[in-house]
């Protein structure tokens, strides 16, 4: 009699599935007969597929499923005054009294400011933090900026036409009015933007003639902090994580096709192709 887990062949499909919590055994062959399973990027329908869940990748309905139960996938709504590093080698109040609740190794994903409040990820998963901190990848992250002065319509313009500031050019992809105060002493103002470059969002706002008085984070990708007080941390729904999953996986996807089109274009006799910028 051969056993669902030989070493050999690997675990049934339906197995691991049901051990990563998508569904009973029962339910999740129902998905895999039906076609809503994929297995590094092919449906599977055959219940007698057997895959290995340290190096397959498998996707329900085209959203990415953990298969390694040993990840921790956290979501802390950061507080004023905090660092964010796991030791602030200066002393300061930093990420570790989160960190120190959890038996795994867990870092954050990327950086907000001191005071700068909001939605931060904490994890184990040094792939997954890769992904979504890296620039290249085009996470959109979602601010609310508390602004001194009246906020203008022409001046919400100028966030998305783009500004020039001292480290280069940036645009938000997104920007909006949220309020602006009658006496005109502070506005509210939501900017979406992907760049990871420092103090980016107060960089900009500054230049535009409205320091930032108080700044949150209320989104990272496809990650909202709801309800979430301040201070306080929870893991990720399931939903959540096949959400962060999925754009990872595909963020990675893309970077890995982009560079096999550059090295497409890569003559070893001439180097690099180069783009001269129109000059």
């Amino acid at each position: 009699m051969t056993s669902d887990n030989a070493a050999d062949d690997g675990i049934r499909l339906q197995k691991v599935l049901a051990s990563a919590g998508v569904a009973s055994r029962r339910v999740s062959e129902d998905l895999i007969v039906a076609g809503r399973v994929r297995v590094n990027g092919t449906v599977v329908t055959e219940l007698g597929r057997r895959i290995h869940p340290e190096t397959d990748l498998v996707a329900v309905d085209n959203v990415a499923v953990q298969l390694d139960n040993t990840k921790l996938y956290l979501m802390l709504n950061k507080p004023a005054g905090v660092y964010s590093s796991m030791r602030d080698e200066r002393g300061r109040t930093d990420l570790s009294y989160w960190a120190e609740q959890y038996e795994e190794r867990i870092f954050n994903v990327g950086r907000l400011d001191a005071e700068t409040t909001g939605l931060l990820i904490m994890t184990n998963d040094g792939d997954l933090a890769h992904t979504l901190a890296h620039p290249s990848f085009g996470v959109a992250k979602t601010y609310i900026a508390k602004v001194e002065g009246r906020v203008s319509p022409q001046t919400i313009a100028q966030l998305t036409r783009g500004i020039d500031l001292e480290d280069g050019p940036i645009a938000a992809d997104k920007a909006r009015l949220m309020t602006s105060a009658s006496d005109s002493t502070s506005s509210l103002v939501e900017i979406t933007l992907h760049s990871g470059r420092n103090r980016i969002v107060r960089r900009m706002l500054d230049a535009v003639g409205h320091p930032v008085i108080d700044l949150v984070r209320r989104q990272f990708g496809p990650l909202h902090l709801g309800t979430l007080q301040i201070g306080q941390i929870r893991p990720l729904t399931s939903a959540e994580l096949g959400q962060v999953l999925t754009l990872s996986r595909d963020g990675a996807d893309r970077n890995a096709e982009n560079s096999a089109d550059e090295d497409s274009r890569t003559d070893p006799a001439t180097g690099p192709e180069k783009n001269d910028g129109g000059r």
